[in-house]
């Protein structure tokens, strides 16, 4: 069974949206530039409910996850904000004014899942298909690409030995409980009040007192575990994978020293990776690698991608290419990065970076020079969009957030240039009327 499409019988006697909002607004113009039936007919595999009352209309789900990359919102904010926006209901294909929500705002979760990274790399090319329908760049715009990779913070609170040892503790004891599990001692007293005195200990620079402390929680943590283990087997089968999961990253957490790599830095995202940027401010962030690559001249974004396990820069290039030729229907002819891609070559693609002498025209110069343009693009998709934090999970969220990221900034670039034509052209009519009344 298909998504509903069907009109309620109370909607016949209704006026239109259309009818009664300014069919010029850059959103009511935004979605006509917008090909909904591609969108639809590539996302419909997704939509296919086999039992049940009809799926969501893929355009709804389509224009929520827009806007809701494009303003910044959560699933709740966007869910409601578009039951109080007329100009939303329009840009999600609804024909008459609705006063209920069209979706839980939970379900968003489970919709992107539906979607997948393949989906969401739909809703990204059709926005590049949209600037170009809208002005904001040209086809031929693509051939010419700058590269450059960010990294994308995940939502886990900064990590420290004491905090990974008692939520470890907490996990063991609250799944213990909930598969009827007796302990010989749960440290639900001692265990947080020397998760506390850790941390007091670390600020008042008492390293000694601390690592006593820390050596005490670590053998508690580790009793609980081993009680655990000892009786996995009155577990039911369906329900011992995760236990024996969480056994898994509590021995992980247990064993790890400081200056280990591969380390687990949250308990519920082992995906994690710490990565030194070199900046003052923060030396170290929890995050993700993201390859962007954007139009050299526009700067409207072609191709964003999530890179797992912190690969070098210069590494990155050929997926990010790739994924823009795929995306853009043109592929790459010339590519310029920053000095971290040094020493990179690609078959049929010019590479350029800073640092390069021989046979750099005045023009390749400007054009090298020029590629510190998606820096400040990068600033915007973090401080106006949603780059700046993750909230998805594992490394799907990741691949699936930072497209989503990259479609939201090309939106937000597509309104900006609508709302100038549109100012535009109303200074133009003013400045008619204006000339009309005085020859009168």
């Amino acid at each position: 069974m298909g998504p509903k499409t069907a009109v309620s019988e109370g909607d016949l006697f209704r006026h239109p949206l259309r009818e009664q909002i300014n069919l010029k607004h850059p959103l009511v113009r935004l979605a006509d530039l917008i090909n909904w039936d591609r969108l639809g007919a590539s996302m419909s595999k997704s939509f296919v409910s086999g039992k049940g009352r009809p799926a969501t209309s893929p355009r709804v789900i389509a224009g929520l996850l827009y806007l809701q990359h494009a303003f910044d919102l959560s699933d709740e904010d966007v869910v409601w904000q578009w039951v109080e926006n007329p100009y939303w209901q329009v840009f999600t294909g609804e024909t008459y004014l609705q006063t209920e929500p069209p979706i839980a705002p939970s379900s968003l979760t489970r919709w992107r899942k539906r979607l997948g990274e393949a989906g969401v790399e739909e809703l990204l090319a059709e926005t590049i298909e949209a600037a170009k329908r809208a002005g904001v760049i040209k086809a031929s715009s693509v051939k010419r690409v700058t590269v450059d990779t960010t990294v994308m913070e995940k939502a886990i609170a900064h990590p420290t030995d004491s905090r990974l040892l008692e939520r470890c503790r907490e996990h063991l004891v609250k799944a213990a409980a909930r598969h009827g599990l007796k302990l010989r001692q749960n440290y639900n007293r001692e265990a947080p009040h020397l998760a506390r005195q850790i941390g007091r200990y670390a600020h008042a620079k008492q390293y000694k007192r601390m690592k006593k402390a820390l050596r005490t929680l670590r053998s508690r943590v580790g009793r609980v575990m081993r009680d655990v283990e000892r009786q996995l087997d009155a577990v039911a089968d369906c329900s011992r994978a995760g236990l024996q999961e969480l056994i898994g990253r509590t021995k992980r957490i247990l064993s790890q020293k400081p200056k280990d790599k591969n380390k687990l830095y949250a308990l519920h995202a082992p995906e994690v990776e710490c990565l030194a940027k070199g900046k003052a401010r923060t030396p170290y962030e929890f995050r993700v690698k993201v390859s962007i690559t954007t139009t050299h001249k526009e700067g409207l974004v072609v191709g964003m991608r999530s890179m797992p396990g912190n690969p070098y820069d210069g590494h990155t290039l050929a997926e990010a290419l790739e994924q823009a030729a795929i995306l853009s229907d043109v592929t790459p002819e010339v590519a310029v990065v920053d000095r971290g891609y040094k020493g990179v070559a690609i078959d049929g693609v010019n590479v350029y970076h800073p640092g390069l002498r021989r046979g750099i025209t005045r023009g390749l110069r400007a054009m090298i020079k020029r590629r510190s343009a998606i820096e400040p693009a990068i600033g915007h998709m973090k401080a106006d969009g949603k780059l700046n934090r993750n909230w998805l999970k594992g490394a799907v969220g990741d691949a699936i957030h930072a497209v989503l990221c990259g479609a939201g900034y090309n939106l937000r670039k597509i309104l900006r240039k609508l709302r100038l034509l549109y100012a535009f052209i109303l200074a133009a009519l003013l400045n008619f009327s204006i000339a009309a009344d005085v020859m009168v």
